[in-house]
């Protein structure tokens, strides 16, 4: 185990040393119901089961899983929006949930009122690749020669809004690119279409490159976390050629507005201690996916603050979907 990851885990270790108040030592005294608001597979589920399975052990009861997939998340959240305010209805939901308020004109339910932020649950990293015939082995060189023919490079995305494409357009801002983007019906696709050579580019999750990076049929240029990820140490920050570039997402846990405090917290610390379990931090590391902790308080201004970069970032990107 890293250092980094190593100090994580102690100090999420050492929060757990308070009592909680009598009401949170209480809960949960029946099944807790946890809407995944995409379907299976993806990256919000594998990271909810794993978390959530954990929890229920360490809690003491059953963390039920409900995918509710549908509409970028829409359709699940709605339903947790609208369900008792009293902890036994948890969301599973990405960072797309800020996203969604800048990339649809109405939502049935508001993103900042109606949900409290219980804690991130796993940060997602993204990488720039580009296929092997583009004529470039890093990231300066991909920026050099975008710059040369303006217009010409192709990148692809799994659909306008997503973070594929939302990721690539603040580079292509930061880096004063101009670039062609094809968005494809979801990040499978995008990833096919560029091991076929129908586009040049892309800068998706680790977690869905992983298949093509072993296979070397992509070359990764950086990532978009602002220092290098453990995984992948050899693989430059993308701020390392553009500097200031930082665009990571999250799959966090929310619950109804409402809730209890005390239930929010005991909730918070069970999924601290199911962070801290290393079996837990393994299964999420080796999905390229790391173990993410914060307090209700520092959630809630991590979800501010990315509210207020996506509004930017759509506003850049010209994404909209009706």
């Amino acid at each position: 185990m890293n250092s980094v990851m190593g100090v994580l885990l102690a100090l999420i270790a050492a929060s757990f040393a308070l009592p909680l108040p009598a009401v949170a030592q209480k809960y949960p005294d029946k099944p807790v119901r946890v809407v995944i608001v995409f379907p299976p597979g993806g990256s919000n589920d594998v990271v909810g089961r794993i978390v959530f399975q954990k929890v229920a052990d360490v809690m003491g009861q059953q963390f039920i899983i409900d995918n509710r997939g549908g509409a970028a998340g829409q359709i699940g959240s709605e339903i947790v929006a609208k369900s008792p305010a009293d902890g036994y209805t948890a969301m599973v939901q990405s960072t797309t949930h800020v996203a969604n308020a800048h990339l649809y004109k109405k939502l049935n339910y508001d993103p900042l009122k109606d949900f409290i932020g219980v804690t991130t649950l796993a940060r997602q990293v993204g990488m720039l690749v580009v296929h092997p015939s583009l004529p470039v082995k890093t990231g300066k060189e991909f920026v050099a020669l975008a710059k040369r023919r303006p217009g010409e490079i192709v990148y692809g995305s799994a659909g306008n809004g997503s973070f594929v494409h939302l990721s690539m357009a603040l580079m292509a801002e930061m880096a004063g690119l101009k670039m062609i983007h094809v968005p494809y019906k979801g990040g499978g696709p995008a990833g096919t279409a560029l091991v076929g050579g129908e586009t040049q580019a892309m800068l998706a999750t680790i977690g869905s490159l992983t298949p093509h990076l072993k296979s070397k049929r992509v070359r990764p240029l950086g990532v978009s976390s602002d220092k290098r990820t453990t995984q992948f140490p050899d693989v430059p920050a993308i701020a390392e050629f553009v500097p200031g570039y930082e665009f990571t997402a999250w799959v966090g846990c929310f619950v109804p507005a409402g809730t209890p405090k005390a239930i929010v917290d005991a909730l918070n610390a069970g999924i601290g201690k199911a962070l801290a379990d290393p079996g837990v931090a393994s299964k999420l590391s080796a999905q390229t996916l790391d173990p993410m902790l914060m307090t209700p308080e520092q959630f809630a201004a991590r979800i501010k603050s990315d509210y207020d970069k996506y509004a930017k970032v759509v506003k850049v990107s010209g994404a909209r979907v009706d």
